[in-house]
Order: C-alpha cells, then structure tokens, then sequence
C-alpha cells in the first residue's frame, strides 16, 4: 500500500509540479493564477477547519487521520492482518463518509446555492436595518410570552429556505407584529399549537410541524417544543426561540446547540449578531449561562 501511494506521489510531481515549474520559468506571467489558486484552496482549508471545529465533524476527522496513521504503520512494521483489514475497509471509505457527512454535506451545498456576495458589499443594509427591527418586536412578544407562561416556538429563518416546514402549517404572510405573535401563541387557539415560521422579513406561517430531535441529543426532562426546536436547528440553520408554558423560561437552538433560560440581554444580543447568516457569540453566550447557571445552584 505504501509503496502505491509513494509511487502514486512521484508521479503526481514529476507531471505536475516539475513541469509546471519549468512552464513557469518560461512564462513568468503564469505566476499571478498560481498565486491566486494556492490563495483560494488556503482561504478554503481554513474556512473549513474553523467551520468544522464548532461541529461533530472535527472528531470525525481526527478519527480519519488516526485511521489513515494506523493503516501506515501496520505497512511499515508488516503487521498483514491488521493491514489487510484496514486496508479493505479503505475500499468504502468514500461510501462511508458521504453517510457519515450527509447532514453536514447536505447542509453545505444549500447554502452554497445562497447569495452571499451583496451582503459581502454591503447592499443588504436597507434588510439588516428592517431585520433588526423585527428582532426587537419578537423580542417584545416573547417577553410577554414568558410573563404569562404561553407556550410558544418561533422559527427564524436564514439562508436555508424552509418552505417544506412553511408547508405543513398556515400562512399568514404578515409583517412582523408583537401582538399577532402573542395571539398566535394563546392557549386554546386554532394556530397556537405548532411553530411561526418568521421569513424574509415575514411572518410567513403559524402551526407548523417542525422535526424533532432524538432522544440521545436532548435531556428527558425537556418537553416537545424544545425537542422540534432543537430538531429543526439541526436540519438548518435556523435560528429557534422557545418558551416553556411549564415555567416561562425561554431557550433559543442553533446548529443543533441548545441554550436554556436565556435572559434578554443575551437574547437581543444572540440575535443581533447571528442575522442575515452571520455566525457570533452563540457558543460564547451559552458558556456564560451554563457558569452562571452552575454558580447559581452551588450557592
């Protein structure tokens, strides 16, 4: 195996590298797409590493390079049972991890069909200025949400489209309004029991039917809404903000995280910073909360 791979790696440079450099000193002017190919796959690399070592696909990597190490050294040392099996288990490794990465890989491609560049130039202003004002009216209803101990889950749509889950409940394609979200949400209500699915500035629709999570990724003592809250934030990257109608406490899911009783400082905060597809401060927020949270139950 190793002496392919050694072979494999000489003959990739003989072709590739040696003429390139060769073509290279011929036509120095070829040096600007080289400079510019090795800037966009370093850019890449690390827009990678930094998006995966806030997900589960870090661990899997360090288990693939393990993997890949393992399989090495029982070459080198000619350990041939061991490497006969690592080796054939190599032979669906491409098959094994398009299922292990289908939810990243399927979340990665939908946002790759996303326009980010107007944002990137600063032509979405007008949009961040309208969405902020639609945080604070959602942070008004749910406040009021809490108070009165209503129930209510409320979806905020980013750059994935979620108009499957629009699907499954009522439109209403209203502007963002504090008193239509708490009479939404009153008890014994035709549109209260589901989730308001907020889009494009919209609230597009009441009573949907969001996924839930596994019983593995969420505590017992957690009810339905936080289990569809957390279960549509794994699915996309929505941002979900819940309030218990058992205490009033309100918690907010993102990326399959989960931050419980949130107060409104953090919230407004939260929100703020994570609109138009931006991605700040949830995992810093949620640290701070939980040693709050710790702090509070040794005293």
């Amino acid at each position: 195996m190793i002496e392919n791979f050694m072979a494999n790696i000489n003959t990739y440079f003989q072709k590739n590298i040696v003429e390139y450099v060769q073509e290279l000193y011929q036509y120095p002017i070829k040096l600007v797409p080289l400079i510019i190919d090795i800037a966009i796959v370093v850019f890449l690399i690390y827009k990678f590493i930094k998006a995966s070592k806030k997900t589960r696909v870090w661990q899997l990597i360090k288990g693939i390079v393990l993997y890949i190490v393992i399989t090495a050294l029982s070459s080198i040392l000619h350990l041939r049972i061991l490497n006969f099996i690592l080796t054939s288990f190599l032979s669906y490794g491409v098959i094994a991890l398009i299922v292990i990465f289908q939810p990243e890989l399927r979340r990665a491609l939908e946002q790759l069909g996303t326009n980010k560049l107007t944002r990137f130039f600063g032509i979405e202003k007008d949009l961040q200025t309208k969405t902020k004002e639609d945080i604070y009216k959602i942070l008004i209803a749910v406040n009021e949400l809490a108070k009165t101990k209503t129930g209510a889950l409320i979806v905020l749509e980013r750059d994935i489209k979620v108009q499957d889950i629009i699907d499954t409940g009522v439109m209403i394609n209203s502007d963002v309004s504090p008193q239509i979200l708490v009479n939404i949400f009153v008890p014994n209500t035709p549109l209260h029991d589901g989730a308001v699915i907020i889009s494009e500035n919209k609230i597009k629709a009441a009573a949907c039917i969001l996924p839930l999570a596994g019983d593995q990724d969420i505590s017992k003592s957690l009810g339905t809404r936080h289990r569809a809250g957390l279960g549509m934030s794994k699915e996309t990257d929505s941002i979900v903000i819940i309030v218990s109608e058992e205490s009033g406490k309100i918690s907010v899911a993102k990326e399959g995280k989960l931050i419980i009783d949130i107060d409104e400082d953090n919230l407004r905060k939260l929100l703020l910073e994570n609109i138009n597809g931006q991605d700040n401060g949830f995992d810093k927020i949620k640290k701070k909360i939980n040693n709050i949270q710790t702090n509070t139950e040794k005293n």
